[in-house]
């Protein structure tokens, strides 16, 4: 796979979720967030277990405890990660969670510096201001506006940055990303679950009345949409993917306005725009300076 097909799979899996957002937010007339989670990962875990199967039986070599290891920690950041974007669609709209979520992007470079000691781009900090800026506005210019779902969101964020971090180094490693996918699902889906019968009470009816959104959720934005981020991580590096599947929060405006008729302020609409104008920062700046840097050499 080239890195353009691959960022490709990384954009195709952005949209999937930006409408994904719409149905999470529907689920929850019905549904507590943790049992959505939890049988929405359920799902996915039925729906990808027999490729990663498939995969299994042509691998020529067995997965070993590390990448099961490292499967399960990817698996936990995920289960937090949707944890704390579901309760944050509670009291925040689509589109503020959408592009909230979208500050991954910029968290992905710090957790490398932090981690792997690689020192970042200088284009990362002015970026991380500009998406301070952002959410400032995006709140209303004040910051007794942003609300707790906002405010879980942005953790959220940091939790997705962890999981695109961490399939950044392990997904080419493993050479499994189906069974990577199968197993950070079911750890998800079985964490929540356990959490929701402890939790959330639960009836027939309101997983009848859920049944869409966690068929849609299950298939496509867990099954389909992490397999793709999967299987596009193998080819690219952890910024240059992140800035991919960050395109989720146009697509999560776009669908919130289009399906739920959700309004934003013309300030909110601005620091949208800064927050994305960060996103494209911390990728376009690097590509431009190298290319310019092997065109004098």
């Amino acid at each position: 796979m080239t890195r353009l097909q691959a960022n490709l799979c990384l954009l195709l899996a952005g949209a999937i979720w930006g409408g994904g957002f719409v149905v999470q937010s529907s689920a929850m007339k019905s549904l507590g967030p943790l049992w959505f989670i939890g049988l929405r990962f359920l799902v996915a875990t039925a729906a990808v277990a027999p490729f990663a199967w498939r995969e299994a039986r042509h691998a020529t070599t067995p997965a070993t405890a590390r990448s099961y290891a490292a499967f399960t920690a990817i698996g936990l950041a995920l289960f937090a990660g949707a944890v704390t974007q579901q309760i944050g669609l509670l009291t925040t709209t689509v589109t503020n969670s959408g592009f909230l979520t979208g500050l991954y992007v910029i968290m992905v470079p710090i957790l490398t510096v932090v981690i792997l000691r690689r020192s970042p781009h200088w284009i990362v900090w002015p970026a991380a201001i500009l998406a301070l800026v952002g959410i400032f506005l995006l709140s209303g210019g004040a910051l007794s506006a942003v609300s707790y779902g906002d405010g879980m969101t942005i953790v959220c964020a940091f939790f997705w940055s962890v999981q695109v971090f961490l399939i950044g180094i392990f997904a080419s490693q493993s050479g499994r990303p189906l069974l990577l996918s199968a197993w950070q699902f079911a750890v998800t889906g079985l964490c929540a679950t356990v959490a929701a019968i402890i939790l959330e009470p639960i009836s027939w009816e309101a997983i009848r009345n859920a049944g869409f959104e966690i068929a849609y959720a299950g298939v496509f934005s867990s099954g389909l949409a992490f397999s793709l981020q999967v299987i596009g991580q193998r080819y690219t590096t952890a910024p240059q993917a992140a800035i991919f599947l960050s395109s989720e929060a146009l697509f999560a405006a776009t669908f919130g306005a289009l399906i739920l008729g959700e309004t934003i302020s013309p300030l909110g609409y601005v620091g949208c725009g800064v927050i994305f104008l960060a996103m494209l920062l911390v990728e376009i700046v690097p590509e431009i300076l190298s290319r310019r840097a092997r065109q004098v050499a």
